[in-house]
């Protein structure tokens, strides 16, 4: 048996085509020459600053339409519509905001910009339409279906079956399961939609010759994939296609991947979101939009801060120790509204409706979420973001963490001001279990769906719910 870095071949390959290159080339000119037009017709040369533009432009294009999957994704064309925009778009962003920084966006004219915005993006819609349509038309005509056996019966396997059968680019047909028996070792229960079940693993062998199969997809747990290693060889001599679809799905995934340490694959089973130029991106947005933010808000904290001070006695900003991104400690900054009182050792008691420990002004600075204003200089100084799971108490981490398994999962990312969680309605006090265990998912939800548009949907929906039945 050779060594596992024997291979000077790494392991991961990204499978490309020539559909895909093509759709990239064809996405590039486009937008190249929707750009050059405007530029000859409204400018009448191509100078520096606009070749710098066009440039950075396709520079950018091609590192967010990868991280966005477009030419990856076999989805419906609803689906790459969206996420198309959604790239384009942000793509847009990034260089206007690079002309605001380099103070370079005076040079530029806005119509031309408007319009190279919302052409290119006609023309892309169009020559992905396109190519769908073409790509289609030779499967349909050109491509022999292959039938493939899906080996468990899972509930992994049953959505694995459905893709299959969904996916017009795959070329494949499923012929059916093959469970394991106990006499296997292994046994696992039927899952609902599953095609039908033609034997047992051991006669995997002889259902690949009946069937005429082509591709053998092994949907089985993890502690099951000794499997795999039994049959790999006999297989082999039947020149079937082997592919492994483990089932770690019965975890809670965090931002899951697949990648290659050193020719090395690895399934990723819990990461935070913020790595190389993501988190680039979300200090980016951080910053530019919290020094928005905080300049627009200063009178109000100014106001805000005499009410208080002039309402009862004691310090205008309440601090408290909270835990940030991979358990960091840090000081949060809120509005005091409530009456200085003494903290029973070792308790933090979350604050209830009618609380007598609220002050007037602290009622209506909690009523209209005002209070948490300050956390602000939190963002600033780089301790918590605009958007994230709301950081609790230390000592109710340590409370829920006992309770909900996957609680501290929370702090895979920076905390935030708002979230997915509170615009849902999940904030204030938390009377019971299943609704901090609703919150938790949908930090989760967040950390594992991240997106500077995700981000920007959440802080528009924020107005909204910062004021309610559960802020007091």
């Amino acid at each position: 048996m050779s060594e596992l870095g024997g291979s000077s071949r790494p392991v991961l390959q990204r499978r490309g085509s020539f559909s895909n290159a093509l759709q990239a080339a064809l996405d590039g000119a486009a937008v190249l020459g929707i750009a050059y037009a405007l530029i000859q017709r409204q400018v009448g040369v191509l100078n520096a600053h606009y070749t710098v533009m066009v440039v950075l432009l396709l520079a950018i294009m091609g590192l967010l339409y990868d991280r966005f999957a477009i030419y990856r994704s076999n989805s419906s064309f609803t689906g790459k519509a969206a996420r198309l925009a959604q790239a384009w778009s942000l793509a847009f962003a990034v260089l206007l905001t690079l002309g605001f920084l380099t103070k370079q966006t005076d040079v530029f004219s806005r119509l031309l910009v408007a319009q190279l915005f919302v052409w290119g993006l006609c023309a892309q819609m169009f020559l992905h339409l396109v190519m769908r349509a073409l790509q289609k038309s030779f499967v349909k005509h050109a491509v022999e279906v292959d039938n493939v056996i899906i080996v468990g019966t899972s509930q992994l396997a049953s959505y694995l079956s459905q893709r299959i059968a969904h996916n017009p680019w795959l070329s494949e047909r499923v012929a059916g399961c093959v469970a394991l028996a106990s006499e296997d070792g292994v046994s696992e229960p039927h899952a609902d939609g599953l095609p039908p079940v033609l034997g047992h693993l051991h006669e995997l062998p002889t259902l690949i010759e009946q069937h005429a199969v082509r591709t053998v997809y092994f949907a089985i747990p993890l502690h099951a994939s000794s499997i795999i290693e039994d049959l790999y060889f006999k297989l082999l001599d039947q020149h079937v296609t082997i592919h492994w679809v483990p089932d770690i799905f019965s975890l809670r995934l965090i931002n899951h991947s697949v990648r290659e340490i050193a020719g090395v694959p690895v399934l990723t089973l819990s990461e935070t979101p913020l790595t190389g130029t993501r988190r680039l991106v979300k200090g980016l947005e951080d910053i530019v939009l919290g020094a928005l933010i905080l300049v627009a808000a200063t009178p109000v904290l100014a106001l805000v801060a005499l009410a208080v001070k002039l309402d009862s006695p004691g310090p205008v900003f309440f601090r408290q120790s909270r835990m940030g991104w991979n358990g960091k400690p840090f000081e949060i900054w809120k509005f005091r509204s409530m009456f200085v009182h003494p903290v029973e050792a070792g308790t933090v008691r979350q604050a209830a409706k009618n609380d007598p420990r609220i002050t007037r002004v602290g009622a209506f600075i909690r009523r209209t979420s005002l209070d948490e204003l300050p956390q602000i200089f939190n963002v600033v100084r780089g301790e918590m973001s605009l958007v994230g799971p709301r950081p609790h108490a230390v000592q109710h981490d340590h409370e829920y963490a006992q309770r909900i398994q996957q609680y501290f999962a929370r702090h895979n990312i920076k905390p935030g001001i708002t979230g997915l969680a509170q615009v849902r309605g999940y904030r204030g006090e938390t009377r019971d279990i299943n609704e901090m265990i609703q919150r938790v998912q949908s930090d989760i939800e967040y950390i594992n769906n991240w997106s500077v548009w995700l981000d920007l949907s959440i802080l528009v929906r924020t107005f909204g719910a910062f004021t309610g039945k559960k802020a007091y």
